[in-house]
């Protein structure tokens, strides 16, 4: 009727609305989604659905629809219990009663058993129930006792059921129901529909759900495959000749005359429309020029195959079927929507069949959620996971994880062997390969997070003694669903595994006797990466090697761990040593001081120069993390070893550090001294980046004692060297230096322009301190101009990234500079509050208030003061300084809305 009469569709489909919309609220119904004709509705009772869609038939049948586009409506009615979320439905009642209004016709009603029994004792005056007996639905769960509803001045006569039954086909009966999916049944569909698409094989890794996925995408096909869906099992068989078998047998053909079967075959298949499945082709690839002869002899059959490994054969078409969709276990969503992710649902559903009352909560929910990622969304290992709740609770359960491939076993009895357990799934697959191919596969467990071909070539065949092209067996192990692969840095390939693949595979190098010698391997290689890398962090191209060392970092803690465990001790100082400064620019505070300290506790095993770059890089991560007690022995220590093997150039960068630390502490005269002294030898050595900013930090001193003109002439001196050497970080953070005295000096807009800039070069390169500094200045800005709502919206900014990143002087800073908004905006006794809390936090961490901010923010504590008797000021600070920091963060951040409210309470 659309392709008949657009505007006329369009006036009669907008009245169906009308009438179900209407007809729904009126008997206590909830329309929560209208998805194209389709009106979706929830009732509180089955009474008032059915009340409600006897209403809606009889004024559909009644409306004077126009002759050419009249309108009839199929409805079904099904009754469980349901996920409510943002408005909308979910859960296996809403897949099942989809199902049950896909095999009605307009002007019909259906209902389940479960509403019948509960509708039956109440019927409608002059309706009934008529029994149309167990029918199997699409869904492929359990047949499905339908009945129909009848009432006078309705039609009664309807054609069958489109049912499994409507056309040919074997699709079995699945046990239990299809958990998510929609998105790829949908996309599997629409890729068979279309024309040029005859050929298309679901690929994944054991246990991805790849059969489940072909045999509903099959039942939802049947309506367009007038000669049905035939479903062909292939995993038993390993003979390419008996493909023909397999394929008759399932559409019932028997061999008979003098035909051979391929030929009896092909003249069967080239006189009918169907869709064949063919599951688990893996086993039989040999066959797949077969496979391609059939469909070259029937035009209208397609084949959608499942197999871990693509048929290699023309005009195929691949879709990769992906694991379910898993949650952040670092950022869960509440409860109560936690199961819209794919394998959280599917865990819930199979652990409640496994044991009677199992629910998710509160309690739980982390550990379920950390399972279904642990598993890498697998439907295989997570059914078998959830198999176990019946003995351990989540938990429990997740503890044993460690082991997997051991834990997940025990499948049900009638599934294949390989669908028994993880490891059968897996080995299925693994043992399909070639010795080359196998070899490969046990070496590439050795990495972390991920593998370019670069790192697989050096660190897998780097004697030559490997039976294979690394080339050719990434490709192979790629196609087999052994490896995938992810895009890397500047389009580089990078090829991961599954993590429960990874087990499997570090077992198996374990089992070839080259595990030590390839962990070696690894471990130089990267040693070498991070080498080739450290000079590049201070030049033009700095951002692009600090990604490549992000994207590596699983690697480089591997090599670590290895190393420093293993051994290798000296190799694990070097690496720690050379890494320190770019876990001090990328944030990574307290794991890079983690490993800086183990490798100083193995004694001193590295040499003079690599011991001292370590105590450095300790010192330096310590006082990101505000231990800088701590910090200054650490770098006095490596001072003392730089100074014993002539460095000057690393004794600079010591002296630099012990005076950012005095700096910091207030220590103005020897800051100076150091600062000065590092600043010399910085020149003798012929070290630009420590000239650079020794200046940086001489100019951050000339500010703080109001010498705005020596310390802006610094400045200018660092940041022409900083571009000289094309040190973009450096760069920025002289730039900040220069828009703080700016600021101080009255210039606001060369500030602005300034911190805005800074800004905009932290996100860029991905600094996320800085990030948070420039937030803070800008706020610091806005505040100094009167903009206090721009000003608390980036102090707010900048304390949740502080926050995040356990900068805990940054936290202070922030809760210094919105207590002076609640002060400017009249919440004294919150102003005094924050500023209390900010203090006693400082002093737990031995650090004073930063220069800069005091001095913009004294101002406002004195204005904030004026407005409360001393007493009341005092009681107040005093409240401040007991509370946690978490208490001070949320008083912090509180909503404009709450700051009001509270500010007229205290005034009432």
């Amino acid at each position: 009727m659309w392709e008949r009469d657009a505007k006329r569709m369009q006036d009669a489909l907008a009245r169906h609305d009308e009438i179900l919309k209407g007809v729904v609220e009126g008997h206590g119904g909830f329309v929560f989604k209208m998805v194209g004709d389709a009106c979706c509705a929830a009732f509180a009772t089955a009474s008032d659905a059915l009340q409600a869609a006897l209403v809606a038939q009889m004024a559909i049948f009644s409306e004077p629809w126009d002759d050419r586009c009249w309108v009839r409506v199929r409805m079904a009615l099904h009754t469980g219990e349901a996920e409510e979320r943002g408005g909308d439905y979910f859960g296996p009642p809403l897949n099942r009663v989809t199902r049950l209004l896909s095999a009605g016709h307009g002007g019909q009603t259906l209902l389940s058993l479960a509403t019948q029994e509960l509708v039956r004792d109440g019927l409608p005056d002059g309706t009934t129930l008529e029994d149309l007996g167990e029918w199997r639905l699409k869904d492929l769960f359990r047949p499905e006792r339908i009945f129909q509803l009848a009432a006078p001045d309705l039609p009664q006569e309807f054609p069958p059921l489109r049912t499994l039954e409507s056309r040919r086909n074997n699709l079995p009966l699945q046990p239990t129901p299809l958990v998510g999916r929609e998105r790829e049944v949908g996309e599997v569909c629409e890729r068979l529909r279309q024309e040029e698409v005859r050929l298309l094989t679901l690929t994944g890794p054991g246990g991805t759900g790849k059969t489940r996925l072909s045999l509903q995408a099959g039942a939802d096909l049947l309506e367009d495959f007038e000669g049905g869906v035939f479903f062909v099992e292939l995993a038993a068989v390993t003979d390419p000749n008996l493909f023909h078998g397999e394929v008759a047998g399932a559409l019932g053909l028997r061999e008979s005359g003098d035909a051979p079967l391929p030929d009896l075959l092909k003249e069967y298949l080239s006189r009918r429309e169907l869709l064949l499945i063919l599951d688990n082709f893996e086993q039989l690839l040999g066959a797949a020029p077969f496979a391609r002869e059939l469909l070259s002899a029937a035009p209208r059959v397609k084949v959608l195959a499942t197999s871990r490994i693509p048929l290699g054969v023309y005009g195929e078409h691949e879709y990769a079927v992906p694991p379910l969709s898993v949650p952040d276990p670092k950022r869960l969503p509440p409860v109560e929507t936690l199961s819209q992710y794919e394998a959280v649902r599917l865990f819930i559903e199979r652990a409640a069949a496994a044991k009677a009352g199992f629910a998710i909560t509160s309690e739980n929910a982390p550990a379920i959620a950390e399972i279904c990622v642990r598993l890498d969304g697998l439907p295989l290992a997570i059914e078998l996971a959830a198999a176990r709740t019946k003995l351990l609770p989540p938990k429990a359960l997740l503890t044993r994880l460690a082991n997997r491939l051991k834990l997940l076993t025990g499948g049900a009895k009638d599934l294949p062997a390989r669908q028994r357990t993880l490891r059968g799934a897996i080995e299925w697959s693994h043992d399909l390969r070639d010795e080359g191919e196998k070899a490969l596969f046990a070496r590439l467990s050795v990495f972390a997070g991920g593998r370019t071909l670069e790192a697989i070539e050096a660190v897998c065949d780097a004697g030559g003694d490997l039976p294979i092209d690394s080339l050719d067996g990434v490709s192979s192990l790629l196609d087999k669903s052994l490896l995938r692969q992810e895009e890397g840095l500047e389009d580089e390939p990078r090829f991961v595994m599954l993590e429960t693949i990874h087990e499997f595979a570090r077992e198996k190098l374990e089992e070839s006797g080259d595990a030590e010698e390839t962990r070696r391997l690894h471990a130089e290689y990267f040693l070498s990466l991070a080498e080739e890398a450290e000079p590049e962090l201070v030049g033009p191209d700095q951002v692009e090697w600090m990604d490549r060392l992000e994207a590596e970092h699983d690697n480089l803690r591997a090599a670590l761990s290895w190393s420093l465990e293993g051994g290798e001790v000296e190799l694990g100082f070097r690496l720690a040593g050379t890494l320190w400064w770019f876990w001090y620019v990328r944030c990574h505070w307290k794991e890079g001081r983690r490993w800086c300290e183990e490798a100083l506790q193995r004694g001193d095993a590295a040499p003079v120069p690599v011991r001292a770059k370590v105590l450095l890089g300790t010192g330096a991560l310590m006082y990101k993390v505000g231990d800088h007690e701590l910090s200054a022995q650490h770098v006095e220590r490596s001072l003392a070893l730089y100074r014993q093997a002539g460095d000057d150039q690393g004794a600079a960068t010591c002296l630099d550090a012990l005076g950012t630390l005095a700096l910091e502490q207030g220590e103005w005269v020897m800051a100076e001294g150091l600062l000065e002294e590092s600043l010399a030898l910085a020149r003798e050595s012929g070290s630009r980046w420590g000239v650079c900013h020794a200046l940086g930090a001489l100019s951050d001193m000339a500010g703080m004692r109001g010498d705005l003109e020596r310390a802006k002439a610094l400045g200018e001196e660092s940041l022409a060297l900083a571009r000289e050497m094309g040190d973009i970080l450096t760069v920025t953070a002289v730039n900040n230096g220069l828009a703080i005295i700016a600021m101080l000096g009255g210039d606001y807009q060369r500030a602005q322009t300034l911190f805005e800039k800074y800004l905009e070069v932290t996100r860029i390169t991905r600094v996320r301190d800085y990030e948070a500094t420039a937030l803070h200045n800008l706020g610091l800005l806005s505040l100094s101009r009167g903009d206090y709502a721009r000003a608390a919206s980036l102090f707010s900014e900048g304390l949740t990234l502080f926050e995040e990143l356990l900068d805990s002087l940054g936290v202070t800073v922030a809760l210094d500079a919105l207590a002076a908004v609640a002060g400017e905006r009249g919440d004294v006794r919150r102003a005094a509050r924050l500023w209390g809390a900010a203090e006693a936090l400082r002093e737990a961490i031995g650090v004073p208030q930063p220069h800069d901010d005091k001095t913009v923010l004294e101002p406002f504590v004195e204005a904030a003061r004026s407005r409360l008797d001393e007493g009341a000021w005092k009681a107040t600070w005093e409240e401040g300084r007991a509370m946690t920091k978490e208490q001070a963060i949320a008083l912090a951040l509180e909503s404009s809305d709450e700051n009001e409210a509270a500010r007229g309470a205290e005034t009432a």
